[in-house]
């Protein structure tokens, strides 16, 4: 259990680092915000970049991982930056993506 909660948590600030990273330039290119948020955006992408390479997984494997968390992570964001409300539908969709990334990242010898 401790070792999805350690992967879970890197995959979650690896998620939130990619979410930011492309929300910044949004926020540029949509509502017409600073050009300076950019700068940000880019430091977020590299740190994300930065973060995958944590884990011991092989690259192609970590990613189909980290895509279950992404999933819920953005939908998150969807709720407390977007200011909207999740659905069941939603909420079951991040369920099953998050069981997803367990059975990918917890098989046996995933190295």
């Amino acid at each position: 259990m401790s070792e999805l909660l350690r992967i879970g948590g890197l995959f979650a600030l690896t998620a939130v680092a990619e979410i930011v990273g492309c929300y910044l330039p949004w926020l540029v290119l949509r509502q017409g915000k600073s050009a300076w948020l950019l700068l940000p955006a880019a430091l977020s992408l590299a740190l994300f970049a930065w973060l995958l390479t944590l884990h011991p997984s092989a690259a192609g494997r970590t990613y189909a991982a980290y895509g279950g968390m992404y999933i819920a992570v953005a939908l998150l964001w969807l709720h407390w930056v977007d200011g909207l409300s999740l659905s069941r539908w939603d909420l079951l969709g991040a369920g099953l993506s998050l069981a997803g990334m367990a059975v990918i990242a917890l098989q046996p010898d995933a190295a």
